[in-house]
């Protein structure tokens, strides 16, 4: 039995023990292997076994647990799993679950199916709540939002407000903050529970409460609403409207899920992948979402190929050439990936905050130190080896302007992409890899030209 104050490790001994307890249907062992686990930790084996499975270890549980487990599912194991059930049985899921994790439970239902458990919600307040939430797109303050906080009138007491929170704090499992608003529910500030608590009876709310308060709009995109509670480490933030009316309220359990999603898409987009992918996705899926950039980096290499064919003539003279080509295209390619990594990384955290002109003097200067302690190494160390004075400094002069090159590539390319509304990450992969074979081959062989005198 794990203890479950300490962080709980899936071992392949451990699972496999689980799935013979679901398979043997043996209640007992079940129970005994989930009694302590957090409902994290048990969605975690769940997300090992299929979905039959799945209802047969949920059924053995509490109701709220239950909840718990089917919100922390990974989304595509929950999609099959909740088939097995009817709407009634997901309406009951509902009711112990936060309107923000329902809302992303019945968006991956059909619609029949999710207007059926609609339906069958017993509590008409979330079921409003969830009927409102689904207008909104899933990318957005809205879609990320709950319903389910803690408000009070700006001209109450504090006898009234502990009344009220009191009340409201049956349907709200964490209290992050105590949001004030007046009578039309215009969002005025925050309430520190502090200061609450050590106030008399009859003080007004308006005469202690906060109005440093950071809000979003319901239309703010997920990607602004994670940087802001970044910049300013906020546990929870308010949704409002244009007119300042207090919707909901982000936590930040939700934004680290978002956080989360969009480091995997610009990691995945880096990587040349131009699909949201998982290894458990099928073949198919896999292989479409590889082939594009697999194709353009096929296409750089052909055209790398005629790069060659060019210059044949150059490699018959002077045949030693050939063996730094390696060389060249690898410090190219690896010098742009550098720079637009940096690149990516500020624009993902809206920390840019010089203009172009500024960010290239610095990409040069940066890329001028590198260039020369990195030509400075190879003509050494190849003129030690050789003792070919020309070909070192051939490679030496090359290398350097490649390095110098590449940089200022892998910078500029990914602001222009954001400027242009395109992902930026795309420019930190094959893109700039391919690129940069290709000027770095003209380069290396224009340089070995006009040293050599080849024409």
């Amino acid at each position: 039995m794990n203890n479950p104050t300490q962080p709980f490790v899936l071992t392949k001994e451990f699972l496999e023990i689980f799935k013979n307890a679901v398979e043997s249907k043996n209640d007992v062992y079940v129970n005994e292997i989930t009694t302590g686990l957090f409902p994290a930790d048990i969605s975690t084996l769940l997300d090992e076994i299929d979905a039959d499975g799945c209802k047969y270890v949920l059924d053995l549980l509490d109701k709220d647990v239950r909840a718990d487990i089917i919100s922390d599912l990974d989304p595509d194991i929950r999609k099959t799993f909740l088939k097995i059930y009817s709407p009634k049985e997901i309406a009951e899921f509902i009711d112990y679950t936060d309107s923000d994790d329902a809302v992303d439970i019945l968006n991956e239902l059909p619609i029949q199916l999710r207007e059926e458990a609609i339906a069958y919600i017993k509590d008409e307040e979330k079921s409003s709540h969830i009927t409102d939430l689904l207008r909104y797109d899933e990318d957005c303050a809205g879609g990320l939002m709950a319903k389910e906080f803690i408000a009070v009138k700006i001209h109450w007491t504090t006898v009234q407000c502990i009344e009220e929170i009191r009340r409201q704090a049956e349907k709200v499992e964490k209290i992050h903050t105590i949001y004030v608003v007046d009578e039309q529910n215009v969002l005025k500030g925050r309430l520190s529970v502090k200061k609450l608590l050590l106030s008399d009876d009859k003080t007004q709310i308006e005469d202690i409460y906060s109005q440093d308060i950071i809000a979003v709009y319901s239309y703010d995109h997920e990607e602004d609403i994670a940087n802001i509670m970044q910049k300013y480490d906020l546990e929870s933030v308010p949704v409002i409207n244009k007119q300042r009316q207090l919707l909901g309220r982000i936590t930040v359990d939700d934004i680290i899920d978002v956080i989360t999603e969009l480091a995997e898409l610009n990691q995945q987009a880096m990587a040349g992948i131009s699909e949201d992918v998982e290894e458990a996705d099928s073949v198919l899926k896999l292989s479409r979402a590889r082939l594009p950039w697999l194709f353009i980096g096929m296409v750089g290499g052909l055209l790398g190929a005629q790069f060659m064919e060019l210059f044949e003539k150059d490699l018959i003279a002077v045949p030693a050439m050939a063996f730094f080509i390696p060389l060249i295209t690898a410090t190219g390619g690896n010098v742009g990936i550098q720079s637009a990594t940096l690149v990516v990384q500020a624009l993902s955290g809206s920390s840019i905050q010089d203009t172009v002109g500024q960010r290239l003097f610095k990409s040069l200067l940066v890329a001028l130190l590198n260039g020369i302690v990195i030509a400075t190494s190879v003509f050494l160390m190849n003129w030690l080896f050789t003792m070919n004075m020309k070909l070192s400094l051939i490679v030496a002069i090359a290398l350097f302007c490649v390095v110098l090159i590449a940089s200022i590539m892998g910078t500029i390319t990914p602001i222009v992409l954001n400027k242009a509304g395109i992902n930026p990450a795309i420019a930190s992969g094959p893109f700039i890899t391919t690129a940069n074979d290709l000027v770095g081959l003209a380069v290396y062989f224009s340089v070995a030209r006009l040293l050599y005198g080849l024409a």
